[in-house]
């Protein structure tokens, strides 16, 4: 399947082996919390929820104790997937927002606040898989934000640029200080390794941890959501809250070469990814670096975005279904579409985003592929008064055509980019793979994928791999390394590539797979950021 010699990519990471368990996540004492709970005699899944809840403290640039979550677990020999995305408010109108004053859904305050799912995540994944308490899971997340812990590289930089850009749109207005106070308490963003502290943050997850997320539901932490939204005016309610609960679903797949590919179905954009690798498995890869390798994967993944775009939202709301979208007679009718030319997509242009991802595996073959996110960088800007809890602003993917499958209503789920991925052969769990990052995710899905089951590279090597993303129309960007003479040759075919100085929006991914026959895990790590793997 891959060649563990095999490193054609730069990169000072090796693939990592292991045989009793194994985290992967974006920042290392995340990854060590998780970790510190399998050798406490925690399960897989005790140890996502571990470095979930670790992940909202130590890199809350990228998700907080206010985002959403999915999860695909592997447990008892079976798959099961979890939407713990939250609806928006009951009494959310378009005519409402558009009363405002906004033409589209605002990226900020609390107009696209949606109902918070990833502490209801963690309760219901450690109530149904868990062998520990949620108390003991969430205790180092508790100590590192109560105690301080250095800033990490990764999270530094994007916390100066986000404090940056937040500070210039939110001014002073008494809605954001909150967000300030708590993630700048000192004026300004946390320098890479100055500690950082945050007693809201300690307790209200041991709240969280106490109650099992009931308050933040329906008790304490649910009423101080509350109190602030109607404070300024927002529409998240009391009982929004506490009609929410998570919902278990069953995984989306596609075929791909013998390998099931396994994504959570709408309202997430995994539909995306597997749309892409129907089309293209229509074709044959022998080389990754060549230019019909690189067109047909272009034009495959503005198709798959075209119909993504138009049709996640909401199943219960959704106009054709999902079987329809993955049939091989839909496919085929896609890659009829794609010609020796770039071809011009309807126009959709995918906005940044923050969001992380864990991989987590056992001894006893639970496997776990979870990932949370308060959407852009730090979400919302809203954050509830000493408390730490920083609201995501999902509602912000919401149209506010009226005749869009994704139009704004009450209680209605949007279109959520985050996507957990897992990998199966013929009944048999590979693991979990996932790469955030907004509109890059599917993107990464399909070409991490291609890189290992076309390609035969391993983990490590097909993170390390110079990736390619999709803005819009004809318009795509490549990381450094890219080689040369293919952009120029993709540019004749009449794709417009542009080369950015970093590579901080090409998604940052973990993959952990088992060996069937040994047991052995091995895992990749992302070098474009902090990514560490800790394992035994």
């Amino acid at each position: 399947m891959n060649n563990p010699l095999l490193y054609p990519y730069p990169s000072s990471r090796t693939a990592h082996y292991a045989r009793k368990g194994m985290v992967a996540t974006s920042q290392p004492l995340a990854a060590q919390a998780g970790l510190q709970i399998l050798q406490k005699g925690g399960n897989a899944i005790d140890a996502a929820i571990a470095t979930a809840a670790c992940l909202t403290v130590v890199e809350p640039t990228s998700n907080g104790i206010g985002g959403d979550a999915f999860a695909i677990v592997w447990a008892k020999g079976e798959l099961h997937g979890l939407n713990a995305s939250g609806r928006s408010p009951k009494n959310i109108s378009i005519e409402k927002v558009k009363a405002l004053g906004h033409e589209a859904m605002p990226k900020l305050g609390f107009t696209p606040v949606t109902v918070p799912g990833a502490p209801a995540a963690w309760a219901e994944l450690s109530k149904r898989f868990g062998k520990l308490s949620l108390a003991e899971c969430l205790a180092p997340a508790i100590e590192y934000a109560r105690n301080g812990y250095p800033i990490s590289p990764t999270a530094g930089k994007f916390w100066e640029r986000g404090m940056a850009s937040y500070k210039k749109a939110f001014g002073d207005r008494e809605v954001f200080k909150p967000f300030f106070e708590t993630f700048a308490p000192n004026g300004n963003a946390p320098k890479i390794g100055e500690l950082w502290q945050s007693e809201g943050h300690a307790s209200t997850l041991e709240e969280i941890a106490e109650t099992n997320a009931e308050s933040f539901y329906k008790g304490r932490l649910a009423q101080a959501i509350s109190d602030f939204s109607a404070k300024h005016d927002g529409f998240i309610t009391a009982e929004d809250l506490s009609e929410y609960a998570p919902e278990y679903v069953k995984p989306i797949s596609a075929n791909y070469r013998g390998y099931d590919v396994w994504e959570i179905p709408p309202n997430g954009q995994g539909l995306v990814a597997l749309i892409g690798l129907n089309i293209l498995k229509g074709y044959e890869f022998t080389t990754r670096d060549c230019v019909e390798t690189y067109h047909k994967q272009f034009e495959a993944i503005k198709l798959a975005f075209a119909v993504g775009k138009e049709t996640i939202t909401d199943p219960e709301f959704m106009n054709i279904k999902t079987e329809t979208l993955l049939s091989d007679s839909f496919a085929e009718f896609l890659r009829k579409k794609i010609t020796p030319v770039a071809a011009l997509p309807q126009a959709y242009l995918p906005p940044k985003s923050g969001t992380v991802y864990l991989a987590a595996a056992d001894d006893e073959g639970n496997m776990i592929s979870f990932i949370q996110s308060n959407y852009m960088g730090f979400g919302s800007g809203i954050v509830i008064p000493n408390t730490g809890i920083s609201l995501q602003n999902r509602g912000a993917d919401f149209s506010l055509d009226p005749n869009h499958a994704n139009a704004l209503a009450g209680g209605k789920r949007t279109y959520h980019t985050i996507i957990p991925g897992f990998l199966t052969k013929a009944g048999i769990p590979i693991g979990p793979f996932g790469i955030m990052g907004g509109y890059m995710q599917p993107q990464a899905h399909v070409q991490v994928l291609m890189n290992i089951i076309d390609f035969g590279l391993n983990p490590q090597a097909a993170l390390d791999a110079p990736r390619w993303q999709w803005l819009n129309d004809k318009k795509f960007e490549v990381e450094r390394g890219f080689p040369a003479y293919i952009v120029e040759s993709l540019t004749h075919k009449g794709h417009s590539i542009t080369m950015p100085i970093e590579s901080g929006s090409f998604g940052r991914g973990q993959i952990i797979f088992r060996n069937p026959e040994n047991g052995v895990l091995v895992g990749g790590t992302e070098h474009r950021t902090d990514g560490t793997i800790a394992s035994w």
